[in-house]
């Protein structure tokens, strides 16, 4: 590796060149924003007669010596091709202007000097080979034959932008300006310097790699330029074209190769870790990297279907991925690839895979309704697919989820939803989440779906009203409207209407009776229990709740086999779940799946503080935990309790205070499903 400084001006100027930004490199994505702070930085230092230049960063390349023509060097430039690219556009711009200016022999030299070299037999001689359409649409700026380009180019956007900056005024001070631009020129040899681990240590001035980029530059850098360009072509650029979210016009390929490796690592990367954890999967990219490639574009194409269901034929799976999409379930996606491996391969069919994401449904929204965090669900759906029977799938995961029916993981159960809806506001929650639920509500089982989702004529009515009148207060009883005031935002007093502007307020008699426009007139299913009573208490009120848990416990539903046993369960508790353990008798514990005899708190303490000391001990010392435990060598300290290796920690504690020392000790560990507790009777 050779580094100098060097002016830029020089760098282009070289006649025997062509600088390559080879395919790996992100496409050239410099805004507006970066070039008219360039344009101005060069416009201060040309103004400025005691600044003699200006540093733009470093440009990284490969000197292809294998590569050169007797004509021609070879460039592969690895870093500084937003840069690079950038001042070539300047210098179109005011070859362009010259142009315009009649100034034909300022013209001619820019144009031989800093964009052709003319030893080129191809690619119109242009001096600088960009990546993509980007090398079409130079060479059109070029040309001039701008109007035969049709597609949208960046490069472009940001030629006419320099374009309309350069003036009469500030022509000659563009000139000098990047005549003073300087940066470090850093030539790096192939087979002898490392371009991965240097290109991983720059401090670039460009716009911040994703993990996405770096795993592409990862994988075809060091390939020969051939092989780069086939395996490219072969395999990346179709998993980038499958991991773009065209609606977001946003790529999420950092995203889906995170949900990957969740998958096949069973454990999630740290989002700014991606790349790391893609090199510790595969440390040796060589062997077998077509076959690591095949397998990545084969789950970018299920996670296409997934970000876009449009691409999915069968029109049961997309519209239950639609429903997954809009509550926003993106950490079923890792198990979701699985299951859709399963699918393409006729391991289970269309109406087996169309279970198993109604199941996941019901796993998630049974969650929300109790208000139980997602946190878990992270780690809940890394593990799932390892539940997976091949011969008895959609019961084995409806298994596996209810497997634990108390804590923080669990699967709520058909008492727990019914006591959630009588008391729950399910209006004031994320809109997306209130049409998703009175959406499905609506229309199961219904051969005239009623989409509400996007349908402005389609609005959401208080039976009893958020301000309710006073023909409301002088129909209930005392009793009754403070029980509805306590209740107005609930699932039994909600319903849809095309006319709420008429009903408002107004008294339930004249709501339901109102012509065209009331609860008797209404085809929507929801209004149909409210077309036939009389009256608006706190009888029908709960006579509606009942009916709508019925219609909830038909779309969510809760795993079959599990509905007849809900009064049947150990007694296990989760030690998060734990209020106050004071005078109460443990009769055995279940820790990390095992189930111990344990019935003295001190004991539990030190088994599982011995458990994970002697597995991670740099964890006590590299937070605060060590110290919240009091963890030392001083064995004299009462009630010390020995964890390895000469280290004690406190144990002279009630209770109370042991079972929060073991939640921090759980915690720390991210283990806070591992340890319930069985009280005696």
């Amino acid at each position: 590796m050779v580094a100098n400084q060097r002016k830029l001006i020089r760098l282009l100027q070289q006649q025997d060149t062509q600088f390559v930004i080879p395919v790996y490199q992100r496409n050239y994505d410099w805004t507006g924003k970066e070039c008219r702070q360039l344009f101005y930085d060069i416009m201060n230092v040309a103004r400025d007669e005691a600044s003699k230049s200006h540093f733009i960063g470093s440009i990284v390349y490969i000197h292809d010596d294998v590569f050169t023509t007797a004509d021609t060097i070879y460039l592969t430039i690895i870093d500084g091709q937003q840069r690079l690219t950038t001042v070539t556009l300047l210098w179109v711009a005011l070859y362009k202007y010259a142009l315009d200016k009649n100034e034909a022999k300022k013209a001619n030299q820019i144009y031989k000097q800093y964009l052709i070299n003319e030893f080129l037999e191809d690619d119109g001689k242009v001096k600088l080979k960009p990546t993509q359409n980007n090398s079409e649409a130079l060479k059109a700026l070029i040309s001039g034959d701008l109007q035969d380009f049709k597609e949208q180019s960046q490069l472009i956007e940001n030629y006419k932008l320099f374009k309309e900056l350069i003036t009469d005024d500030n022509v000659e001070d563009v000139m000098t300006g990047i005549s003073k631009l300087i940066y470090v020129d850093i030539a790096l040899e192939r087979g002898k310097d490392e371009p991965q681990k240097i290109f991983e240590s720059l401090n670039s001035t460009g716009l911040d790699l994703s993990q996405g980029d770096l795993i592409r530059n990862y994988i075809l850098m060091e390939l020969e330029p051939n092989t780069q360009e086939r395996i490219y072509r072969k395999y990346w650029m179709p998993i980038e074209e499958f991991t773009f979210h065209k609606a977001k016009n946003k790529s999420l390929l950092s995203d889906y190769i995170r949900h990957y490796l969740t998958f096949r690592n069973r454990k999630i990367p740290n989002k700014g870790k991606v790349y790391e954890e893609f090199k510790l999967k595969f440390p040796n990219k060589e062997i077998d990297l077509e076959e690591t490639l095949e397998e990545l574009k084969r789950y970018a194409r299920f996670f296409n279907k997934l970000i876009d269901t449009s691409k999915e034929d069968d029109r049961g799976v997309a519209k239950e991925i639609r429903n997954i999409n809009k509550l926003e379930i993106n950490v079923s996606y890792p198990f979701l690839l699985e299951v859709y491996n399963d699918y393409e391969s006729n391991v289970i069919s269309g109406k087996e895979f169309v279970d198993v994401v109604k199941i996941i449904q019901s796993f998630v929204w049974r969650r929300f309704i109790v208000g139980l965090g997602t946190n878990a669900l992270n780690k809940i759906f890394t593990s799932l697919y390892k539940d997976v029977e091949k011969e008895n799938y959609v019961p084995s995961i409806e298994a596996s989820l209810a497997k634990r029916r108390t804590g923080t993981h669990r699967f709520p159960n058909n008492k727990e939803i019914r006591r959630e809806l009588f008391t729950k506001d399910l209006y004031n929650i994320r809109p997306k989440n209130r049409t998703y639920f009175l959406q499905h509500l609506e229309n199961h089982d219904n051969k005239e779906p009623v989409f509400i989702d996007g349908n402005k004529d389609i609005t959401i009515e208080h039976i009893f009203p958020q301000s309710p009148s006073l023909e409301w207060k002088e129909r209930l009883t005392e009793e009754d409207f403070k029980f509805f005031e306590d209740r107005k935002h609930t699932i039994a007093n909600l319903t849809l209407s095309g006319n709420n502007g008429s009903l408002g307020n107004r008294s339930f008699i004249y709501k339901r009776d109102l012509a065209e426009k009331g609860y008797k007139d209404s085809r929507l299913y929801l209004n149909r229990y409210l077309s036939n009573i009389h009256n608006w208490t706190r009888t029908e009120y709960q006579h509606r709740v009942e009916l709508l848990f019925k219609r909830f416990k038909e779309i969510w539903k809760y795993p079959t086999d599990l509905e007849n046993v809900e009064e049947s369960q150990t007694g296990e508790i989760n030690i998060f779940d734990v209020d106050n353990p004071t005078g109460k008798m443990m009769e055995y514990v279940v820790y990390s799946e095992q189930k111990l005899s344990i019935t003295k708190y001190k004991k539990l303490l030190g088994h599982v503080a011995r458990d994970r000391f002697q597995k991670d001990r740099d964890v006590f010392f590299a937070t605060e935990l060590g110290a919240r435990l009091k963890l030392g060598k001083d064995s004299s300290m009462k009630g010390a309790i020995a964890v390895g290796d000469e280290y004690y920690i406190n144990g002279w504690l009630s209770a109370k205070d042991i079972l929060k020392r073991i939640r921090l000790i759980l915690n720390a560990f991210d283990l806070d499903e591992e340890l319930f507790i069985k009280f005696r009777e």
